[in-house]
């Protein structure tokens, strides 16, 4: 039986998805009407009856084309949702998009057809006859196909860079706000797998490879409920970033440690069958100013400077010297301030490789 944990987490991914999904596609058919049908009237040797003459007859194919592209969009949302969810990490990538562009194909004309006998009993003057396997027959069909499928392809990459970069970073990066190193606030966690070497000499190169696939699965199916973006993926490790006031907000970067842990948890079973050991991850986090600029051109991508990565990751690093599985810096500590989920145990002071001055780091756990 699922958790409500990831009922709701489940549902709010799909009406994510869902609204803009919706709005594409309302969007991209009311593209389609525009280029097709504004201004018909005015073309040379194009005769248009009375009905759909001027501007208050295009509303009416605009009306519509608006309309199917809703319902495509429910349709495609619900279908990309149930193969992310249920078949994504069992096809290749080419055989994914080639079975759902299939299954969207036999969608696509079950919604034309719906369209076409609602329009003809609609608009009286429209006499569309609709008969098993009528688009065959029709142009205008195939050349809108022929369309969907190019503003598929531009939705999917759309869908590819927002998850690439989130939503938030990939729209400022549209706009060039990384073009130039900008001064950013933020909290940086390092969190890796623990006793990975012996892991990885016990399961081998291949199943290893597997295992670290599970627990990133595992773990992406926490991050958007705490608003955490994922930095980067180093081998076994995961760099998760938040602006300073998501993390801080309900203590979002102290709570996705521990969701992460009771993720794994529920899949307990699984890992011990498939793998012979259940996977346990430190976490080492810090929070401060630092840069972010866009490098590269070849591949391009955002990265973060400063001093506050690499503490980050030097506090984790204390974590197997401190047999504990979560340190955090002083300073981050006290802008979380007190709350009733976690409880913090100072460690001490600590002289960090690399830094001159000591740090204080407390480790942390949550209530029962």
């Amino acid at each position: 039986m699922r958790s409500p944990f990831t009922m709701g987490h489940n549902l709010k991914r799909y009406l994510n998805l869902l609204w803009q999904s919706i709005v594409f596609w309302s969007v991209a058919l009311a593209c389609f009407a525009i280029f097709r049908y504004f201004g018909l009237e005015e073309e040379d040797g194009v005769t248009v009856i009375d009905e759909i003459a001027g501007t208050t007859g295009f509303l009416k194919p605009l009306a519509s084309l608006s309309a199917m592209g809703a319902v495509l969009g429910v349709l495609y949302a619900t279908i990309d949702f149930l193969f992310d969810k249920l078949i994504s990490k069992r096809l290749s990538l080419g055989l994914m998009l080639t079975l759902k562009t299939f299954i969207e194909f036999v969608f696509t004309i079950g919604v034309f057809s719906l369209t076409a006998t609602v329009v003809s009993k609609v608009f009286t003057f429209v006499d569309l006859k609709v008969e098993p396997g009528w688009w065959l027959r029709e142009k205008m069909v195939w050349g809108m196909l022929f369309y969907l499928l190019i503003a598929s392809l531009v939705f999917s990459t759309l869908k590819i860079a927002v998850e690439r970069f989130g939503s938030g970073i990939f729209l400022k990066m549209l706009r060039g706000v990384y073009a130039n190193p900008k001064e950013e606030e933020r909290i940086f966690m390092f969190l890796d797998l623990k006793d990975s070497t012996t892991i990885a000499e016990r399961l081998g190169h291949h199943k290893y490879s597997q295992f670290i696939q599970d627990c990133f699965f595992d773990l992406n199916e926490v991050v958007l409920k705490y608003e955490a973006e994922i930095y980067q993926y180093v081998g076994d490790e995961a760099v998760l970033s938040w602006s300073y006031k998501r993390g801080l907000s309900n203590s979002n970067c102290i709570e996705i440690f521990f969701a992460f842990e009771v993720k794994r948890a529920s899949r307990n079973d699984h890992y011990l069958e498939k793998y012979g050991v259940f996977p346990e991850f430190k976490a080492g986090m810090h929070g401060g100013t630092l840069m972010a600029a866009e490098v590269g051109f070849i591949k391009k991508e955002l990265a973060y400077h400063g001093d506050v990565i690499n503490t980050s990751a030097r506090i984790q690093a204390e974590c197997n010297k401190h047999n504990v599985n979560f340190l955090l810096s002083e300073k981050l500590l006290n802008d979380l301030g007190v709350t009733e989920t976690f409880s913090s145990k100072p460690i001490g002071e600590v002289l960090l490789k690399g830094k001159k001055k000591e740090i204080k780091i407390y480790s942390i756990a949550h209530y029962d």
